[in-house]
């Protein structure tokens, strides 16, 4: 299988994770007007259009800084069809009768849907995992925490006022407390299939 070619609009994504003001300028300048409009005509109104968008560039951003996201298409068609399925989420959740969809302005992309199908699926794990680390005790929360900060485990433990070896042990049993709240859920299996 030959590797895909990193698209020139690779630049967006690097602009969003660097927090580049003048890229983020030219995300809003170029590329939300179709969106706003795709949603507009779309059972939407614009500051729906707005939530949408906001939630799609913390996407993108948590995809580019946690997942190195490379882009394989063009950034226009990636993020149009991130917001378009977040607008059909959100449009199922509030259960609207009567919704018309304009499908004209769809992309027909294959590289937009596989990253945006790959970036939605990041997203409902991410959301799993948030969920399920609440559901763990503070004393777990509090060292699974110190440990994705800090990286050396003789840190974590010192910044916790416990052994290393108590640390070692208490986070390998939080992670598999973890681990079963999320694979006991069943959002886990509609995630993996």
């Amino acid at each position: 299988m030959s590797e895909k070619k990193i698209h020139e609009d690779q630049k967006y994504v690097d602009g969003l994770v660097a927090n580049n003001s003048f890229i983020i300028q030219a995300i809003y300048d170029k590329f939300v007007p179709k969106v706003v409009n795709y949603i507009k005509q779309n059972s939407g109104d614009a500051d729906q259009a707005q939530d949408i968008i906001q939630e799609t560039i913390i996407t993108i951003y948590n995809q580019g800084s946690q997942k190195k996201l490379q882009l394989t298409c063009p950034f226009d068609a990636y993020f149009f069809l991130l917001c378009k399925r977040k607008w059909l989420n959100e449009l199922k959740k509030s259960n609207k009768k009567e919704v018309t969809i304009n499908e004209e302005v769809l992309s027909k992309d294959d590289d937009a849907q596989e990253l945006s199908f790959e970036t939605s699926l990041f997203e409902g794990k991410q959301a799993l995992f948030n969920e399920m680390f609440q559901k763990l005790g503070n004393a777990c929360k509090e060292l699974l925490k110190a440990t994705f900060k800090i990286k050396s485990m003789e840190e974590v433990a010192a910044s916790l006022n416990v052994s290393y070896a108590y640390a070692r042990k208490k986070k390998s049993l939080c992670i598999g407390q973890l681990t079963k709240l999320v694979q006991e859920s069943p959002t886990f299996n509609q995630l993996n299939y």
